[in-house]
């Protein structure tokens, strides 16, 4: 494999991927019974997708999260229909489905300048409402990432994740010797040589019954819905939540982490899937990592070993098995090179079905 050189992976600290807003149309204009003049219509609260907008950015900018559009003018002798009033624009970011209060989709905007009407202005005064203005919509909207990013980072507390970013991006964010270190969603970049930039978010903690919302939950399950291909994080030595919980080794790791992915939602498995085996710089690690290799490729002759509840329907393929040591830097050159091939492989993929899709249409 070609290794690609110059690549820097840069922090960007924790993100926001869902935002709840106030919205109100504007209030119509008053009408002027006298000479049938007609008040202006209040204005509309749109939402509008733009390229390097993020949601952390829209709730430091607005912090208040109102967004309420002007109102139209009053009918008057100089001008018997009054002006619209002004509409209200709130910036996001693309990849963003909107729903109301209660969950419904008011739709989804997928490319830079898709604009989504959220809340209409109120009509203005008019002969039919007796010249009396119409207040304009409230809602409260919710916008949700629906892509946070390319590739998202799964395993058990204390696998490395948190490490493994702090290693390839330089920066230091807070690690502590025990389960649930990472509580938000952090998010970092790998930079190529080329100016091709993969998006990683460094997700939290997963444990043994998240699909049951236990621990984070549907909460770190919602996030890995969201991310084109899974990078598994596993350490060699294996995984032990608590004294009171059962010690699981790395096959048996990986091998809970898909039941998971996979009781929580069976399309998760489809999603293209690497394996970075963490720890490597540990006493015996290659010994156990000759042992993981063995039971991976020959997965059916250790499933014996499980209770059937613990067994997923589908065992994931990785594309590439990458050995590495978040502390000492071991194999981190060739796990970019491993996720920029894989998602290049993927957007090649993608663009076929889409011309293939194109044609049949024709």
């Amino acid at each position: 494999m070609v290794r690609c050189g110059g690549a820097l992976w840069r922090k960007y600290g924790n993100f926001i991927d869902n935002v709840r807003l106030f919205t109100k149309g504007g209030s119509g204009g008053m009408g002027y019974p006298r000479l049938g003049g007609e008040g202006g219509r209040g204005g509309d609260v749109w939402v509008v997708a733009h390229k390097n907008m993020t949601l952390k950015q829209l709730k430091n900018k607005y912090p208040q999260k109102r967004f309420v559009a002007g109102g139209g003018a009053n009918s008057r002798v100089s001008a018997l229909k009054g002006s619209k009033g002004k509409d209200c624009e709130i910036p996001v970011p693309v990849g963003i489905s909107v729903t109301d209060e209660n969950g419904k989709v008011i739709g989804e905007l997928n490319k830079e300048e898709d604009r989504l009407l959220v809340a209409k202005g109120g009509i203005g005064g008019k002969l039919h409402t007796n010249f009396l203005p119409l207040k304009g919509q409230k809602q409260i909207i919710h916008l949700d990432l629906k892509v946070i990013a390319d590739v998202g980072l799964v395993g058990f507390p204390n696998a490395g994740k948190s490490s493994l970013l702090s290693r390839v991006s330089h920066a230091t964010p807070e690690i502590a010797d025990y389960a649930f270190t990472t509580l938000k969603p952090e998010l970092g970049k790998i930079m190529y040589s080329d100016f091709k930039q993969i998006s990683v978010a460094d997700l939290p903690g997963l444990i043994e019954g998240a699909h049951m919302n236990k621990g984070m939950g549907h909460k770190f399950l919602k996030h890995v819905e969201r991310t084109r291909q899974l990078l598994f994080v596993v350490d060699i030595s294996g995984f032990q939540l608590s004294s009171v919980t059962p010690y699981r080794t790395a096959f048996e790791t990986i091998i809970l982490l898909t039941k998971e992915l996979e009781l929580y939602k069976e399309e998760l498995q489809t999603k293209p899937a690497l394996l970075a085996v963490n720890k490597m710089d540990l006493p015996d690690a290659q010994v156990k990592l000759d042992e993981l290799m063995e039971q991976l490729q020959r997965p059916a002759e250790f499933l014996h070993l499980f209770e059937k509840s613990m067994l997923p329907e589908k065992a994931v393929e990785f594309q590439h098995i990458i050995p590495i040591s978040a502390l000492t830097g071991e194999g981190i050159e060739e796990l970019k090179s491993c996720v920029r091939k894989s998602l290049d492989d993927q957007d090649s993929k993608d663009n076929d079905a889409y011309h293939r899709k194109q044609l049949l249409s024709l």
